[in-house]
This record gives C-alpha cells, sequence and structure tokens, in this order.
C-alpha cells in the first residue's frame, strides 16, 4: 500500500522500466489494474520507520531497515508485529518522499474501501509513473 497513489503504480509497473506504455502494461492476469483508496481507521497504530525515534527506541539502523535482505528485514518485521501495531508506515525504495504502508493481517477490521479506479494509460498518476520509470508512451 501507499499513501501517494503514484507510489502504488509504480510498484506495480516497476517491471516495465525502460519499455513502452502498451496495453498489457495495465493487466495482471488478463485483469485489468485499479487503483483503490482504503481508508484506515484513525485507531489504528502504524509504526512509522522514517521517524529517528521510532528506530531508536526499537534499536533499528535505517540502513538495516532499508536493506532488501529478508533475512535481515524479516526479523525485524515480526518483532514489531510482536509490538501489537497495526502495521508499518516507511519511504519508498523509488522516491523517499513518498509513503508505503504495509499492515499486519490485525488491521483488516480497521480497513473500508473508499474508491476503486481503473487504470488507464491516460490516467495522469499512471503518466507520472510511467514517466519516472522511463516508460516512453505507444
Amino acid at each position: 500500500m501507499a499513501i501517494e497513489p503514484v507510489a502504488a503504480i509504480v510498484e506495480q509497473l516497476a517491471r516495465f522500466r525502460g519499455s513502452v506504455m502498451v496495453p498489457h502494461i495495465l493487466l495482471r492476469r488478463g485483469l485489468p489494474l485499479a487503483l483503490a483508496a482504503i481508508d484506515l481507521d484513525d485507531r489504528a497504530a502504524l509504526l512509522d520507520l522514517d521517524d529517528p525515534g521510532v528506530l531508536r527506541a526499537r534499536q533499528l539502523r535505517p540502513s538495516h531497515v532499508a536493506t532488501r535482505q529478508r533475512r535481515v528485514t524479516q526479523p525485524q518485521a515480526l518483532a514489531l508485529y510482536r509490538t501489537g501495531a497495526s502495521g508499518l508506515r516507511w519511504w519508498s525504495t523509488f522516491e523517499s518522499l513518498w509513503t508505503n504502508v504495509t499492515l499486519f493481517d490485525r488491521a483488516t477490521p480497521r480497513l473500508r474501501v473508499a474508491d476503486v479506479r481503473r487504470l488507464r494509460p491516460g490516467d495522469a498518476d499512471v503518466h507520472d509513473a510511467a514517466e519516472l520509470l522511463g516508460i516512453a508512451p505507444a
């Protein structure tokens, strides 16, 4: 999940970096990609891994949180899960100003689908994501 719509789209289109915006890019298993706006109840506690105080309190280093090595991140995620938090907030690896959210299963009752829209080549967020990834217009 991502706070910014373009961030969620970039995550889905990243595998097509440097290609051309052809129709199949916006399909998965033959179905159209869509963007869902999800409301999370304000009572859901998210640990913000972009907050130095949160990292310090849990003795985490930014370089260890940001690594792609699962042998490092999985024990961290388990320890954070055990705090009872509903999920984690952290930066996107594509653009550090974008915020990603990882929710634990316990957050499910606190979620509500607010809106769903099909992604199309002319969509402004799709355009911005494609531009960031170097996906050329068809």
